[in-house]
């Protein structure tokens, strides 16, 4: 099974490289960097390192509080983050500068992974979420270099994915030293996989240990004096192609009723910028970009986020925030940042990525799901309506966020069990 992946990648590999050339037409990072998919760059200059990989922007950020921790706890050791996407990429150069080395991971390639490990020489990894390479895993395995699949999940329909491929999850699930889930139920389902019951642990969710920056409130403020102190505002973050359309529904019906609302549009994938700016003049809203630093007049109808690392301070300047992702079949996206700034967050259906976090919020009363545009334009009419349902909601947001912290320490605990000792 795994010679019949091996070659499935490698015929892939050309499709792969046409892929980043094609997203590139929207954001030129993609063509950038292709020698790096192939594990082709300078070795580390020291070897050693802890090496922590999270995908693209979700994951890093997700992985701060780890890495900062690992960051404290080892300093003699190097660290090493990988991303696959040039967001993820951005967001690990903004966050971390230069006192962490970056590299994209490479392609799933025998003489690739070898190459990567060759080349970063890394004493123990660190995967986020459910990243699954079977070549990579293997050679780690092989080198004894202890890998983490950490903050893992695993949703019904993954599982039935990977159920199709049984014997090759089910052996590079047990090249894992540790699988550290977020729930119970993450759990049992990488135990159905096959994963040696003695690997797996639920260790919670260490979205639920961010960390907001003292100044992250003011900041919100100042921008909300911007935006119009008094005004209605709302903010739609993470939004995907075929979702913007419905958020803007939504906002038509508002301003219908309350002329002078705002929103916040913060699409996820900055390639798409561009194209949510010409819908929203499609559909006759006055639209201000924040990335070229347009001024939000009275009659502004939309507020564009086109720029990266700022979705917090936007949240921060909202009444109510709705998280994307969710109102088209994408699995969702975070929805504890908002609640830990105590807004009342609304949700899409489709949140098979982020289940467990969307029932804590809506069984604490802290965020409502709703089915399309009709319903979100009734839900923040409603919330508007009444201030302290809006204030009452916030609150029983944060205090889920507050209430199921703990994660990180379990992780790091996990982490020490099976660092080598230095030198």
């Amino acid at each position: 099974m795994r010679f019949v992946y091996t070659a499935l990648v490698y015929l892939l590999l050309p499709f792969a490289f046409l892929r980043l050339l094609l997203r590139s037409r929207g954001n030129a990072a993609y063509r950038r960097r292709w020698s790096e998919r192939l594990a082709l760059f300078p070795p580390l200059p020291k070897p050693g390192a802890i090496w922590v990989h999270a995908v693209s922007v979700g994951e890093t950020l997700a992985a701060v509080p780890l890495i900062r921790a690992l960051q404290a706890r080892y300093p003699e050791r190097p660290l090493l983050v990988t991303t696959t996407t040039p967001t993820g990429s951005e967001r690990v150069r903004a966050l971390f500068g230069d006192s962490v080395a970056h590299v994209y991971l490479p392609y799933d390639l025998p003489g690739a992974t070898r190459r990567f490990l060759d080349r970063t020489r890394p004493v123990l990894g660190v995967v986020m979420e459910t990243e699954l390479w079977p070549n990579l895993y293997r050679a780690a395995a092989a080198r004894g270099v202890p890998l983490l699949l950490v903050n893992a999940r695993l949703s019904p329909r993954s599982a039935r994915g990977y159920g199709k491929i049984a014997g090759l999850t089910r052996s590079t699930l047990n090249c894992l030293a540790v699988i550290a889930a977020q729930s119970p139920a993450d759990a049992e389902r990488f135990l159905t996989l096959g994963a040696e019951r003695e690997r797996v642990v639920a260790t919670g969710n260490l979205k639920f240990d961010l960390t907001l920056a003292p100044e992250l409130e003011a900041q919100g403020r100042a921008l909300r004096v911007q935006l119009g102190a008094e005004r209605p505002v709302w903010i739609a973050a993470s939004t995907h192609e075929g979702e913007d359309a419905q958020v803007l529904d939504a906002h038509a019906r508002i301003r219908a009723q309350r002329a002078d609302a705002l929103l916040i549009l913060v699409p996820r994938h900055p390639e798409r910028f561009d194209r949510v700016a010409a819908l929203c003049a499609a559909r006759g809203f006055s639209c201000a970009r924040r990335s070229r630093d347009q001024p939000c007049a009275a009659d502004t109808a939309v507020y564009l986020g086109d720029t990266m690392g700022e979705l917090l301070r936007l949240f921060a300047a909202a009444d109510i925030a709705f998280v994307g992702g969710s109102l088209v079949a994408t699995g969702g996206h975070n929805l504890l940042e908002p609640a830990a700034l105590a807004l009342p967050v609304l949700t899409g259906p489709h949140v098979f990525n982020f289940r467990q976090i969307t029932d804590l919020l809506v069984q604490a009363e802290g965020a409502r799901v709703v089915a399309d545009s009709a319903e979100l334009a009734a839900a923040l009419t409603a919330l508007w309506a009444d201030e302290a349902l809006r204030r009452r909601m916030g609150q029983r947001a944060r205090a889920v966020v507050d209430a199921n912290r703990g994660a990180l320490e379990r992780c790091l605990a996990l982490i020490a069990r099976h660092m080598p000792p230095a030198g």
